[in-house]
């Protein structure tokens, strides 16, 4: 197929970081993880989120572009994870809209990741997770990352409206939605298969079947 930008997109804790490193390994591509223990300002932004908001998205934002670039310059199919575009469709957006961003912050934040946005190559797959607030309530628990433990989980259900908001309306290139609360890729090897063989699908502009689909049949040859 050539060298291939997939990236993947999803809530806090649905396992963006695990399938990047598993789907890399097997299919034998370079991972590119998010920065997220190296920053400085998150674990005040879960503490104090107004007077952090700012700081903590323009951290993201800067890295999110530093790995786009990257991506672009590599030489063979890179997986990412999580995406640009989530940055600020999704959590700028909520703390706006949460009164968490001020006007002037979230004017100034938009106005440069619209100018740069236009100017990025898009990748060639978005692999989205979807999960229940309970499933990554779950998920973040068993991490064990001691300033995520006090995550409400309205702010999880508002982050999943906002994720399917954006998903609903993303165009830039394919998507491949993937049921995260009904398929185990961790503990179950053929979940894993079947994902994997999905997005090879997916990049050669095969048809795809559903999920839910092939879990069923799968359920039903056991």
């Amino acid at each position: 197929m050539g060298k291939r930008f997939i990236t993947v997109a999803g809530n806090i804790g649905v396992g963006k970081s695990t399938l990047t490193r598993m789907l890399s390994e097997y299919l034998c591509w370079q991972p590119f993880y998010e920065a997220v223990d190296d920053n400085p300002y998150l674990a005040d932004f879960y503490q104090d989120m107004r007077r952090w908001s700012f700081h903590s998205q323009i951290f993201f934002l800067s890295r999110r572009l530093r790995h786009h670039r990257q991506i672009v310059d590599y030489p063979s199919t890179v997986v990412q994870d999580r995406t640009v575009y989530e940055d600020a469709e999704i959590f700028a957006r909520n703390l706006y809209q949460q009164g968490l961003m001020a006007e002037r912050d979230y004017a100034s934040y938009r106005e440069m990741y619209e100018a740069i946005k236009a100017f990025l190559p898009p990748p060639d797959l978005v692999i989205y997770l979807r999960a229940s607030v309970p499933t990554l309530l779950e998920r973040i628990r068993l991490r064990g990352r001691d300033y995520e433990q006090g995550i409400d989980p309205a702010y999880l259900e508002q982050l999943n409206i906002l994720y399917e908001e954006w998903i609903e309306s993303f165009t830039l290139c394919p998507v491949l939605t993937v049921p995260s609360d009904e398929l185990d890729f961790v503990h179950n090897g053929s979940h894993l298969e079947l994902i994997a063989t999905r997005v090879l699908e997916k990049l050669q502009g095969k048809e795809v079947v559903s999920f839910a689909q092939a879990v069923a049949e799968s359920r039903e040859g056991n």
